[in-house]
């Protein structure tokens, strides 16, 4: 996780809908064995590896990481994140209204203690 001091409801929340292409504990689903889909799937979470990877964050720099809770808010807000496509088929992934609150006020917080 991000921290050691995560609340598990915030590392329940991320883990559910953000880790299956921000970690290396990629859960890949059944449909991974089907192409073309399984390349656009492998690239997608590559990609999201690149731009996140909380199996990482502890070797960020304090700048990368206050760069990284600024998009994370931002992309929560804008309901860019998670990805429609995959909360389409991850029902579960997509986050309610309270769930955003919860993320997005820990988020501030850690972002304040940087």
């Amino acid at each position: 996780m991000l921290v050691n001091d995560v609340p598990k409801q915030v590392e329940n929340i991320i883990t559910t809908s953000c880790y299956d292409c921000h970690s290396n504990n990629t859960d890949y689903p059944w449909y991974n064995k089907v192409q073309p889909v399984a390349w656009f799937l492998e690239d997608h979470v590559a990609h999201g590896k690149e731009e996140l990877n909380f199996n990482e964050w502890a070797d960020y720099s304090s700048r990368r990481k206050n760069s990284k809770l600024k998009s994370i808010i931002s992309q929560i807000e804008d309901g860019e994140m998670p990805l429609w496509s995959y909360t389409l088929i991850h029902r579960e992934a997509e986050l309610s209204k309270d769930e955003k609150k919860i993320v997005l006020e820990w988020i501030s917080k850690l972002k304040d203690s940087l």
